[in-house]
């Protein structure tokens, strides 16, 4: 995965977003990870799955 400080991601905001559409993309601040930006699709595939867990329960 790649890691982008939060200045980077800021400074960098294209960037970020062009590796985040095909890989999540990590974001750190005081070499913390506290961030992760992905794709939107990768997104909701997630949702998706996470809803379809939660109606099992």
């Amino acid at each position: 995965m790649r890691t982008f400080t939060a200045a980077e991601a800021k400074n960098k905001f294209g960037e970020m977003v062009d590796q985040a559409r095909s890989a999540p993309v990590a974001i750190t601040k005081y070499d913390r990870p506290v961030l992760v930006v992905m794709a939107f699709e990768e997104f909701e595939r997630l949702h998706a799955l996470d809803r379809t867990a939660g109606s099992a329960k």
